[in-house]
């Protein structure tokens, strides 16, 4: 009798850890027993969790006089405005196939109450239906994510058999140093295995098809150790390049949206509409699209260098609609 009493309590704590709205009234009825003796139930797993406030992270089992049921509320809980903030931005980056985005949402709806997973899955039923990934060429973005970042933990060298822009295929050993998102894409940044330079390449991870985990471990000197914060500021655009410091004025619409841009950007004068910015970059072939993007908006200042690379297109593009 004790032993089925215990298991009934178990469930019942199980049941509420998932979201489930307990009914005394219901479960009396499921259980064969008195509401009484769900009642008991529930004091003893009330006061089971107050004396492991700490293990059990603040849960409560609260009586909701609406629903005339117990409901389990944790600090850990996502509140859907949490979620659904979550979960947009998950849409919105594409990255992931619909299989594995339908999963991930599945899972992080489980931190949250069945209450609210039913409101939230009004909230987003019908970007769910139109999400469109991007196209891949892994069997699994995920999968492909854990080995690297396992390789960069252990240092490991890798082979990786990949897909470039040209769709040729490539084979690289490489010693994977950081993983960063950018507008749809995981890149791993790397080291060739070969090269001296230590010139840091960026392989698309959604674009390597096959990853080889080779036995030798690499060290970096300490002026070769990569800093994934440096570069994500000074690089929006996973194209590599040389650091320059870029001055050009900008006459669009909203200059906050060019300071969000290029984290280093700050404005050093104001004429009318007018401003002059100027911000550390890489200057790889991303930072003349982005401007280049701008349109009239924008005039590159300096350096002359840049400022040829960029009159150089704008040739290129000019001679495409038939001027010279």
């Amino acid at each position: 009798m004790e032993h089925q009493k215990n298991e009934r309590i178990l469930e019942i704590f199980f049941r509420a850890l998932k979201g489930e709205k307990i009914s005394p009234k219901k479960l009396s009825e499921e259980y064969h027993v008195s509401t009484k003796s769900i009642s008991r139930d529930v004091t003893e797993i009330q006061s089971f969790l107050t004396e492991h406030r700490e293990l059990m992270q603040n849960a409560e089992l609260t009586y909701s006089h609406r629903d005339k049921s117990y409901i389990l509320t944790n600090d850990e809980f996502l509140k859907n405005k949490e979620l659904f903030a979550i979960i947009e931005v998950l849409l919105g980056s594409r990255c992931f196939s619909k299989h594995e985005i339908l999963n991930l949402i599945s899972k992080l709806k489980n931190f949250s109450t069945i209450e609210n997973r039913t409101s939230f899955d009004n909230l987003i039923r019908k970007e769910v239906y139109h999400y469109n990934e991007v196209k891949m060429d892994c069997h699994s973005l995920i999968d492909n994510l854990w080995r690297i970042v396992q390789a960069i933990e252990d240092k490991h060298i890798i082979t990786i058999s990949y897909f470039k822009m040209d769709r040729s295929e490539i084979k690289r050993k490489i010693k994977p140093l950081a993983i960063m998102f950018s507008e749809y894409y995981f890149y791993l940044i790397a080291y060739q295995e070969d090269d001296e330079t230590f010139s840091p390449r960026y392989f698309r991870i959604d674009r390597i098809f096959s990853i080889t985990e080779n036995r030798n471990r690499f060290i970096l000197a300490p002026e070769y150790d990569f800093d994934e914060g440096s570069l994500r500021e000074k690089s929006q655009f996973m194209f590599p390049g040389e650091g320059i410091k870029v001055v050009f004025e900008f006459t669009g619409l909203s200059v906050q949206a060019i300071l969000d841009r290029l984290p280093t950007a700050k404005i050093t004068s104001k004429e009318g509409r007018t401003y002059t910015i100027e911000a550390d970059v890489n200057n790889g072939r991303g930072l003349m699209m982005y401007l280049l993007s701008q349109g009239a908006w924008v005039k590159v200042l300096s350096p002359q260098s840049f400022v040829d690379e960029m009159k150089t297109e704008i040739e290129k593009m000019k001679r495409l609609y038939g001027e010279v």
